[in-house]
Order: structure tokens, then sequence, then C-alpha cells
């Protein structure tokens, strides 16, 4: 059982810490000016890359606004006349995002990278919903030589099905059949 003598001893040793923190230079970090190196894992800002050709990874596969926790991913799909599909428009709200990391992993074209940038505050909260034309960027990000189109198997301008690297040619379904 403790003693009233316990008590102060505690309140004591409390006040004295509080005390020679009172003489203490304080730590102040100059934010805009000096900026802290980030980790290496850091998830922020969502990107949109393009394919080694140019042309944008986005599929409108959906896939990525399925598994948002928060649902702040949208797009229409569209295709082109060689059958390509892409996004025609795509929206992401930031006021919304929680910078998980999941739309990321469920994209299989590797279009959607999170970069390390997170500075994104702004006086009207209209302004986080980004479109397509602010998402999109000129590089590759991460996987520099990836091309979905060349390894997913799909009639396109980039071959036939079966003419894709490390790709056979499709099985008859009458061959397979008893």
């Amino acid at each position: 059982m403790e003693s009233a003598w316990d008590a102060v001893k505690a309140l004591g040793i409390g006040f004295a810490t509080t005390f020679a923190h009172l003489f203490r230079r304080p730590i102040t970090e100059e934010y805009p000016e000096i900026k802290r190196p980030l980790p290496a894992r850091t998830r922020a800002v969502i990107v949109l890359t393009r394919d080694p050709g140019g042309n944008e990874r986005c599929v409108a596969c959906y896939l990525c606004s399925a598994v948002c926790p928060v649902s702040c991913i949208s797009m229409q799909a569209a295709e082109r006349e060689d059958g390509r599909r892409y996004a025609e428009w795509f929206r992401i709200n930031f006021a919304r995002c929680i910078y998980c990391g999941l739309c990321e992993e469920a994209c299989p074209t590797s279009a959607i990278q999170l970069t390390p940038h997170f500075e994104t505050c702004e006086p009207d909260i209209l302004n986080l919903v980004y479109e397509k034309e602010k998402l999109l960027v000129d590089h590759q990000g991460k996987d520099q030589e990836y091309n979905f189109y060349k390894v997913a198997g799909i009639a396109t301008g980039a071959g036939d099905k079966g003419e894709h690297r490390k790709e056979s040619k499709p099985v008859s379904i009458r061959s397979n059949m008893p």
C-alpha cells in the first residue's frame, strides 16, 4: 500500500522533470525551409504513369476503385479503334484518400503509383479533387520497361493473340473437348 510519502515523492519527480525542461533550448523545426528526410517507403500523392511507348498505362479496369476503402477513386472506361482500353476520365479525391497504397497494389498495369510528395494543403477542399490531366505524368515511374499490352495476350496494335512475349498460340476449344 502506498503511503503519502510515495505520492509526494512521485509528485516531486514530476515537477523536477518539468522544471528541467523549462531551461532547455526548444527544438523547433523550420519546416518549409528545412524538410526532414522521409522514409524510403513513404506513400503520398498518387500519379498515373505512362508505358515505355508514351501511352497511358491505365486500362480502366476499375480494380483500384473497387479496392479503395474510402471510395475516393472514380473513372469511366472507353476503347480506342485499335481495341486498347483507356480511362476516358479518372478522378481521385485526395480530401478522402488515406494513402493506404491498396490502389497501387491492385493495379495490374502499374499505372497508379504513389509518390513521396505529401504537401497537398489547399484552402478550398474542391481543389483536392484531381482529374486525369493533373495526375498523368510523362514518365514510367518505378517500372520503367513494363508494358501491359506486350504481355497481356490481348489482340491490339502491339500484336495479335499468341504473338506476345513468352505467349503460346491460342488453343482451339474444340480440340480440348472429349
